[in-house]
């Protein structure tokens, strides 16, 4: 397909794109639709399949998407993308544009809905993860998914979730099941140090994350992937922006040379000079670097 796109189309989408850049955190998601028709200019993906609202925990109702190219030929690998918002908001339906560039690039993409603060706390939302993760488990071969092939990305809260359902091992154990993710991609990932964010008393606090690691020190540690590192975590890509918030980007540092004592051969953290929203809008340009990586280390990964 063939777009032409007009001056006053990118100047638009580069208003868009500063504007979203000043909103706060809280306001974010309201836009994600502006921007969703914005840039529809930047690369459209006839060739996958949705597959939506299918129910993973009939208990509290969650549903999960899957994206799978249209021609399948042989199993491929999987792509399980957890969404950011704050645990306080978002939902799977915001990032059809993410599994829809991922399947045509064939991969199997799952994007699952997670219980949000303030009706559960961290436990219960990385518990939610992890039953979305066994779903895809014992399921995604009947979208041409490999089982074998199971890779989980986060953006922002929705890194930390992806980070700390990979290096806990509690919420595969409490569900009897090995862990089944065979890398991990941080996007701009917030909260990987929990305690060190909450302990200081400098930094302002909003209400939700009170509401969702509680007030106990102690919580604050469990809920910090960076505490749960361990010699037999599969690897790790990280991204983060350098115009992103900068406790963000002091804390994926902190992050990676933390990693970096348990895999040596990491590969180095990806900069990109990007604010924190933009650091996932940029997926809607299915040509963007960020694909290129991300590819690159699901073969990489897939070989060892």
């Amino acid at each position: 397909m063939i777009l032409s796109i007009k001056k006053a189309d990118i100047r638009f989408t580069s208003y868009l794109l500063s504007a979203l850049n000043m909103i706060t955190m809280k306001f974010c998601m309201r836009y994600f639709l502006l921007a969703s028709i914005a840039l529809v200019c930047f690369g459209c993906s006839p060739s996958a399949i949705r597959k939506k609202n299918i129910t993973f925990d009939p208990q509290h109702k969650l549903q999960l998407d899957v994206y799978s190219p249209k021609k399948v030929e042989t199993e491929r690998p999987v792509f399980v993308f957890i969404h950011g918002g704050r645990w306080n908001s978002g939902k799977k339906s915001q990032y059809k544009f993410l599994g829809r560039r991922m399947a045509s690039k064939g991969v199997v993409t799952v994007v699952p809905d997670y219980r949000l603060s303030p009706h559960t706390q961290y436990r219960g939302a990385t518990t939610d993860i992890a039953l979305a993760l066994k779903w895809t488990k014992e399921h995604i071969s009947e979208y041409g998914g490999d089982e074998s092939k199971i890779f989980i990305a986060g953006h922002s809260a929705g890194g930390h979730l992806a980070a700390l359902v990979t290096v806990d091992n509690f919420y595969f154990d409490s569900l009897n099941i090995p862990n089944p993710v065979s890398g991990t991609i941080l996007i701009d990932a917030f909260g990987l140090d929990m305690f060190s964010f909450m302990s200081n008393d400098e930094l302002k606090k909003h209400k939700t994350y009170y509401a969702m690691f509680g007030r106990d020190p102690e919580k604050w540690k469990d809920g910090s992937p960076i505490f749960h590192l361990h010699e037999n975590m599969k690897p790790f890509l990280m991204f983060v922006g350098t115009k992103t918030y900068p406790v963000i980007y002091e804390g994926n540092k902190e992050f990676f040379e933390a990693l970096k004592k348990y895999q040596p051969a990491l590969t180095p953290i990806i900069e990109m000079k990007k604010k924190h929203i933009p650091m996932m809008l940029q997926f809607y340009n299915s040509k963007n670097r960020g694909y290129t990586e991300i590819l690159g280390f699901l073969a990489r990964s897939e070989r060892k």
